[in-house]
C-alpha cells in the first residue's frame, strides 16, 4: 500500500487545504493499492504562485546548471526503475515486462535526451542584423492522462524545465502514484524552489 498525505508544492511536502483522499486502485486486481490527497483550487493557486516565484530564479538559471539537474533527475529515476515500473503496472494494468521497459524507461530517456538538447541548443541567434533571443515563458500548467503516466508527465515536464520554465503538475487521479515517486526524485536532486 503507498499512501500518500502530503502534496509537493514550493520544493517541500506540504499538507492540503483540503481533507478528502482519493483511492489509488490496482487496474488488475480492482483492490485498493493507496490513496493521496484530493487537492483543491487553494492548493492549485498555492502551487502556480510558488511556480511563479521559482521562475524568477530558475528562468535566468543558465542552461548548463540546469542541464546538470535535469541529468541528476533522469538517474534518479534511472535507479528507482524497477518501483516505477511495478508502481506503474498496477496502476494502468500493464505486464510488468512493458511497464519496466516503456512506462519506467522511457521517462528516463526522456530527461536525458533533453539534457543534449539543452547542450546544442542556442538561446541566442543572430540573424541578418537581428539578435533573436528565446526566452521562458513562465510557468507551465501540465495535465496528464492515465495511460503513459510518467512517460507523458516527462514529455511535458523536461522540455519545460529545460528551457527554464517552472512546472505546475496535474497527474491523472487514475495513475497518480508515478508522479508522488518524480516529486520524490525532485526533492532529492534539489531542484530549486
Amino acid at each position: 500500500m503507498r499512501d500518500y498525505d502530503k502534496l509537493y508544492i514550493d520544493g517541500a511536502w506540504v499538507d492540503s487545504d483540503g481533507t478528502g483522499s482519493i483511492e489509488v486502485v490496482n487496474a488488475s486486481t480492482e483492490e485498493v493499492m493507496g490513496h493521496i490527497p484530493e487537492g483543491t483550487a487553494a492548493d492549485v493557486d498555492r502551487a502556480v504562485a510558488a511556480a511563479k516565484a521559482a521562475f524568477a530564479t530558475w528562468g535566468y538559471t543558465p542552461k548548463e546548471e540546469r542541464g546538470k539537474y535535469l541529468q541528476r533527475l533522469a538517474e534518479g529515476l534511472a535507479a528507482r526503475s524497477a518501483e516505477i515500473g511495478e508502481v506503474i503496472s498496477q496502476e494502468v494494468g500493464m505486464p510488468l515486462m512493458w511497464a519496466n521497459m516503456i512506462q519506467a524507461g522511457l521517462p528516463v530517456g526522456n530527461a536525458a535526451n533533453y539534457v543534449e538538447i539543452l547542450d546544442a541548443f542556442e538561446f541566442e541567434e543572430e540573424i541578418g542584423n537581428s539578435l533573436v533571443v528565446k526566452e521562458p515563458v513562465g510557468v507551465v500548467g501540465a495535465i496528464t492522462p492515465w495511460n503513459y503516466p510518467l512517460h507523458q508527465i516527462m514529455c511535458k515536464v523536461a522540455p519545460a524545465l529545460a528551457a527554464g520554465c517552472t512546472v505546475v503538475l496535474k497527474p491523472s487521479e487514475v495513475a497518480p502514484l508515478n508522479a508522488f515517486i518524480l516529486a520524490e526524485v525532485v526533492d532529492e536532486v534539489g531542484f530549486p524552489a
